[in-house]
């Protein structure tokens, strides 16, 4: 045993040291070739995905790329949901990028003359779910195929330029890795169409490339816009000296800095950048200054109190304080109800707490990001190529950015009007004057945070703008909408289904709250000709975390970023606030941006949630205790929160039987409801984000760890399970394809199927992670956030931030035993079908037939040709033959006699009539069937 522990810590004590590097290009590049073999292999290649939507809801836009000679034609690259396609105005989107090896861009350019497509991978913006990329892709024959043309070190890339008049030479801007330094950033160029590139501008390896723009009538004359930023964990740094605008004036092969004195502004404040060209010497810049803004020596003293006030005031002064005063300062700012004027001064004179504690307990990462006051946007001018530079207005342009103005940063300009620009932050705003005032044009159908605008440069007004919401087209200047959300390319960051007959799916989405529907509606627009779309909001923000109460599934727990929960009683239309409060003095909890929450399965009026301590409420969130000490490192300085709980586990074999885990690497157990807490994680990696601790549900000593190094772009899968506790462990994440982990499940019928969902997408296990298959089938290379196992349904509903919801049939997935898998095949439970007067014909002659579908999934030990059989009783009524592969397949029959098989049953049945349909078919009657499949049998029934 002791050689054994000895053993296990020389691995991990290994793992310690190799998991702060960034994952490199070279593993990458074999994981994605290894993620291939294995789709083509996989035992579980042909389950099917079906996308449950939502579509009414949409994700992160990144750019628009429009047929300049047909406006109706047109791609959109989402964040991390893929490239779509549209002939028709976006009247419907096709995806595109369906068969690569991500659905992670950045900026797309296509060369319509010649219908070839470019795609930079990995998402400009720097935001804590932006997905690395893959380097370059390029397809010349519209998204059938792609070819990886270089840069895989790039990671995330903001611009693409095509030469109009010579299609081979593309300029990329790539911003570089995101976590960590790298060299492969800056302004690259081919020449050869991406058989070769050169690297034409370098500053350093923590400085990228943000924007690239070139004057519409001279390929040769562009501007790059170049970004200083430094993001960890905790903590996000998005300006620095090295931030500044480089001109080209030999279509990229070479860069000047636009000269300090120019106007423009330098040093260590200077943050991203947005370039729009006008012509070669009519250039506007978007920064994001990151200065702090000067403090107004006229500006009037509000009397009412601010937490500043606290931060300096004696204790004598406080005192001093009136009533009124003090109590409307803890009133708007939401102290307790227990914290009013009277028993606040008394803490204060016996030295319990002291005034600047006042200001403390409304200090979390997320008010200290909103307090910080910068100078924030700004618009700039140049009128002579670059020489000098003037701000186009003179008041700041307070509301566009608030302090995160990473987040954006495009500019584009009317290229039919001089003075006609459009900055886009959280609102969108126009200008008419060349930037001296603004308007804002995002009206009732647009949502905010914008990204990306196309506007038209032969016909004034038509826009095309994404965002955070998806797609929107004006023809009116964005004096009006209409929202283009057709594609099912949600950003959703957790999923939860309900026990009830005929369950719903809750979900929280990325910027978008949470929505709710039943697991089968219809997704498609009919939904426009009731006005009642299925899926239905219930919650704004950033959606988080959902628990039901199972004995009452109107009873909603669920929030927004930072712990922001409610307890929702959808049957009175009623919420209740329910985060837990420190108490005045003590250190304001941590919440985590996806804080997590737990129902207690043992009695559903206890919930669970943790900061960096674990709360429990014994009254469904009326009240809190801290069962806890903080369970974190400690937190670092920073403008993030960290130092928090990401994930929260009960074992439903002990009430009391509790686990944790943060983002700092830390896991923890409680064997008495809190009492007393051990750490397990020392030998584990170390300083990883735990994205998940699941206490198993088969056996009590059994405990599963996912690990995360996204946030050091590591990208390794950490996956591990222990039987004693988390005393020991086992890794059982070495055969997955290089992908960061975000979500382990175990199955709740087979404790030895596991489900793994990836970066780049999602994998089951027969065996308890020794081995691990991919799901491909209608399910793209996309990031998996979070599962959800529907025991009674037997579904498995998969989370994706980029592509909405997908649902699966898990039960013959359930039944996979070692005894099933050696032989030739073997046929799975039929779903019986209800016999209908209709089949065959359509309720008039211009709609689609009705035609009757059965599946027929079933099992082969080997690739092969399968014959299906059909009988009723003793007489074979058709019979089907297939390409099967190795694994699990399914065959779709019609229900229909074969002309022999027809004969033979009337033969057998002389007083059943067969009648020809209106398609000229022959339908089986009502009855027991039995498919045949070699040795191996099952029956259906038509009802």
């Amino acid at each position: 045993m002791k050689k054994i522990t000895y053993y296990l810590f020389f691995i991990f004590s290994s793992a310690l040291i190799a998991q702060q590097e960034p994952t490199n290009a070279n593993i990458l590049q074999k994981s994605l070739k290894e993620k291939i073999q294995l789709q083509n292999t996989s035992l579980v290649k042909n389950i099917n995905f079906t996308n449950i939507g939502p579509t009414v809801m949409s994700g992160r836009v990144v750019d628009v790329d429009v047929n300049p000679n047909n406006t109706t034609e047109f791609y959109v690259g989402y964040a991390s949901g893929g490239l779509w396609y549209t002939n028709n105005n976006g009247t419907t989107f096709t995806p595109v990028l369906d068969n690569s090896s991500t659905q992670n861009i950045g900026d797309i350019a296509v060369d319509w003359s010649s219908e070839t497509i470019w795609v930079g991978t990995g998402e400009k913006n720097s935001s804590r779910s932006s997905y690395a990329g893959i380097g370059v892709l390029k397809s010349t024959d519209k998204g059938k195929t792609w070819t990886n043309v270089g840069l895989l070190d790039g990671h995330h890339t903001s611009r693409i330029l095509i030469n109009p008049n010579n299609t081979d030479e593309v300029i990329i801007g790539v911003i570089g890795h995101l976590y960590s330094s790298n060299e492969e950033r800056g302004v690259f160029k081919t020449s050869d169409g991406g058989k070769t590139w050169s690297k034409t501008l370098y500053i350093d390896e923590n400085t990228g490339i943000i924007d690239v723009a070139v004057a519409p009538e001279n390929f040769n004359v562009m501007y790059a816009a170049s970004w200083e930023r430094h993001r960890k964990a905790w903590d996000f740094d998005g300006d620095g000296k090295n931030s500044a605008i480089y001109k080209s004036t030999d279509a990229g092969s070479s860069w000047a800095k636009i000269a300090d004195k120019s106007g423009f502004p330098i040093g260590d404040g200077v943050g991203r950048i947005g370039l729009a060209v006008f012509n070669e010497n009519i250039v506007y810049a978007l920064h994001d200054s990151q200065f702090r803004r000067e403090k107004s020596k006229d500006r009037k003293r509000s009397d009412d109190l601010t937490k500043e006030d606290f931060k300096t005031m004696s204790s004598d002064d406080f005192l001093k304080l009136a009533d009124k005063k003090l109590n409307t300062y803890l009133k708007n700012n939401g102290f307790q109800e227990k914290y009013r004027s009277e028993n606040v001064k008394q803490m204060v004179r016996v030295g319990s707490v002291q005034p600047i504690d006042l200001a403390k307990y409304l200090e979390d990462a997320n008010s200290m990001l909103f307090d910080t006051e910068v100078v924030g946007a700004e618009v700039f001018k140049t009128t002579n190529g670059g020489k000098t530079w003037k701000k186009t207005h003179e008041d700041h342009l307070d509301g566009l950015y608030s302090s995160y103005g990473y987040y954006f940063g495009e500019i584009r300009v009317d290229h039919r009007d001089e003075n006609g620009i459009y900055i886009l932050g959280v609102p969108i705003l126009k200008s008419k004057d060349g930037g001296k005032s603004f308007t804002s044009i995002g009206k009732e159908n647009v949502h905010s945070d914008h990204q990306a605008l196309w506007v038209n440069p032969k016909k004034p007004g038509h826009l095309l703008n994404g965002n955070d919401g998806g797609l929107n087209l004006s023809y009116d200047d964005g004096e009006s909408w209409t929202k283009l959300n057709n594609a099912a390319v949600g950003q959703f960051y957790s999923v939860y289904a309900y026990n009830q007959k005929n369950y719903k799916v809750y979900g929280g989405l990325q910027d978008n709250g949470v929505w709710v529907a039943n697991n089968n509606a219809r997704i498609d627009n009919s939904w426009q000709q009731s006005g009642q779309n299925p899926y239905e909001s219930i919650m704004g923000g950033d959606g988080m975390q959902v628990q039901v109460d199972d004995r009452n599934p109107n009873i909603v727990y669920t929030g927004f970023q930072f712990g922001n929960y409610f307890r929702i009683d959808r049957a009175a239309n009623d919420q209740k606030y329910i985060q837990p409060k420190h108490v005045l003095g003590e250190n304001p909890y941590r919440f985590n941006w996806q804080t997590p929450i737990l129902l207690s399965k043992h009695n559903q009026d206890i919930l669970y949630l943790g900061g960096n301590k674990l709360h429990r409420s014994l009254n469904k969130g009326d009240d809190w205790e801290t069962i806890s000490d903080d369970l974190t490192t400690g937190g670092k300085k920073g403008n993030v929160a960290y130092g928090t709980l990401t994930a929260i586990a009960e074992s439903p074999f002990q009430f009391g039987l509790l686990y944790t885990g943060s983002d700092d690497g830390f896991v923890h157990v409680s064997k008495n409801g809190g009492g007393f807490w051990t750490k397990i994680s020392d030998l584990l990696p170390q300083d990883l984000w735990v994205s998940r601790v699941v206490a198993s549900a088969h056996k009590k000593e059994r405990v599963y760890v996912t690990l995360n190094g996204y946030r050091f772009d590591d990208f390794t899968s950490y996956v591990y399970m222990s039987d004693d506790f988390g005393q020991t462990w086992r890794n059982i994440g070495e055969s997955i394809p290089t992908a960061a982990v975000n979500v382990i499940k175990e199955d709740p019928a087979n404790e030895n199927l596991l489900y793994l969902g990836t970066d780049n997408g999602l994998y089951v296990s027969f065996n308890s992670g020794n081995s691990w298959q991919a799901f491909s089938k209608n399910l793209p290379n996309v990031a998996v956030h979070d599962l959800v196992i529907q025991p009674t349904a037997k579904h498995l509903i998969v989370a994706t931030h980029g592509r909405s919801l997908y649902k699966a049939d898990i039960e013959s997935l359930q039944l996979f035993t070692d005894e099933l898998a050696a032989k030739s095949a073997h046929v799975f439970a039929i779903n019986s079908i209800r016999k209908r007067d209709s089949w065959g014909s359509s309720w008039s002659k211009w709609s689609d037939l009705n035609v009757p579908e059965i599946n027929i999934p079933f099992y082969t030990n080997e690739t092969k040709k399968v014959t299906v059989d059909i009988y009723s009783g003793t007489e074979k009524v058709n019979s089907v033959s297939v390409d099967a592969d190795k694994g699990f397949n399914e065959v779709i029959f019609d229900a229909s006699f074969s002309d022999k098989g027809k004969k033979a049953f009337e033969k057998a049945n002389k007083e059943v009539k067969i009648e020809k349909a209106k398609n000229d078919v022959y339908y089986l009657p009502t009855g027991k069937y039995t498919v045949k499949i070699e040795e191996a049998t099952a029956e259906f029934e038509i009802k």
